[in-house]
Order: C-alpha cells, then structure tokens, then sequence
C-alpha cells in the first residue's frame, strides 16, 4: 500500500469515530430530552402538588423538589444510556451494571445536585431573574394559568440549568461512569 493510499485509509477510519462521536452526543441529547421531560415533570409535581400548601420556604421547596426529579430522571438516564447511548463494546471489559449505577448517580450528584443548586441559588437569588419574568406572568394570564413572577423564574430556572450541565454530563458519563477498559489479550 502506498503512502497516499494509506493517509487516506487513516483519514476515512477517523472521519468515521468523528462521526461516530457525534452520533453518540446527539443519542446523549435525544436521551437528555426524556431525563429533562421526567426530572421538570418530577420537579413541578413536586413542587406544586405534593409540596405546595406546605409551609415550607420555597427556597426549601425548590431544593426538595430538585432532589426528587434528580433521582428519578438520574435512574432514567442509566437505562437508556445503557441501552442507547453507551453500549458495551464486545472488545471491552464487562462493565457491571450496578457500579455504572452507582458512578452516574455520582456523576449526575455533581452535576445534577451540587452544580444545579448552585446554579438555582444563582439565577433566584443572586440574579434575581423574577425582575424580568413579570411581562410573561401576566402574558400567561391569557391562557388561564396565575403564576407570579416568582413562580415562572421557579420553572424557568431548571432550563437555564441545562445549558451547563448538559456537557459537563456527556464528558463525565462517557470518560468516566460508562468507560470500558480494554480487554486484556491472553498471551499463548
């Protein structure tokens, strides 16, 4: 084989993990749509149902119901990300299922706790992004639904989250929790 033939011969086999890499991301994403329907559907009914005519501070409220839709959202993510996303590859270790478990509960505590309810404390409290949201309150008076201006930076919040935790995700899930070691070859 020729120098050239072989310089294309590499170029194509990394176009293709280029492309496979991107494939993945974007089944990461398409998983991420379903985690963030199940944690935001988790976070309201939380929030609004099973806590709202509790007492508590809705700082405490807020907190309570991230770490329901984390737990919940966070067990939908391993199952498809297992089946989906970061398949076990026949040339690689068997992973064992509740370890990978256990390290993308960890994964996501980091990012799905830690980081989120930083990030919460940020835009509720240090941004105060309920000043700008009192325009869309009293729009959604049209359609019926009475939220204060509180109330829609409460829901917004969790989507403003997404844009940093969703890439801190991907990298941690896929170098860490799903990561497969190579399997060793058995010397004759």
């Amino acid at each position: 084989m020729s120098q050239t033939e072989e310089v294309v011969k590499s170029e194509k086999k990394k176009n293709k993990k280029g492309l496979a890499a991107v494939w993945q991301f974007i089944k990461f994403g398409l998983v991420g749509v379903s985690n963030t329907v199940v944690s935001y559907v988790t976070y309201s009914l939380t929030y609004y149902w099973i806590l709202g005519t509790s007492t508590m501070s809705d700082d405490i409220k807020v907190q309570i119901a991230n770490v329901v839709g984390f737990v919940i959202s966070v067990l939908n993510a391993y199952i498809w990300q297992s089946k989906f996303v970061f398949k076990e590859q026949e040339d690689g270790e068997h992973r064992v299922w509740w370890k990978v478990l256990i390290k993308t509960y960890i994964s996501y505590a980091f990012s799905g706790l830690f980081l989120t309810a930083v990030l919460l404390a940020l835009w509720l409290k240090v941004v105060h992004i309920e000043q700008y949201l009192g325009g869309v309150a009293q729009w959604l008076t049209v359609f019926g639904l009475q939220l204060s201006a509180t109330d829609v930076a409460v829901s917004l919040a969790p989507f403003l989250n997404m844009v940093v935790t969703i890439p801190i995700n991907f990298c941690i899930n896929k170098f860490w929790a799903y990561r497969q070691k190579t399997k060793k070859s058995e010397v004759a």
